[in-house]
């Protein structure tokens, strides 16, 4: 197989872990491979991407965000 031949997966600055059980539950955002902190709302994950110089246009592309365990209004455990 060849690299054009092979599927794009992408790799995101930005990675949402799924929902953790706490009061309120909360998802945990990496960015970069680094656990920068918990995330309870979308606006918490664009306030740390802004942190670390990332400018988020678009919260469903996933060559910017990896959302694990739901998309980016999945904030209850299931």
């Amino acid at each position: 197989m060849t690299e054009i031949a092979s599927p794009h997966i992408p790799h995101p600055r930005i990675l949402v872990l799924g929902v953790q059980p706490g009061t309120p539950p909360f998802r945990i955002v990496e960015i970069d491979g680094q656990v920068v902190g918990e995330a309870r709302a979308i606006t918490d994950v664009l306030a740390a991407a802004s942190a670390a110089g990332i400018t988020v246009h678009d919260l469903d592309d996933p060559d910017v965000v990896r959302w694990v365990g739901g998309d980016k209004f999945t904030w209850l455990p299931h």
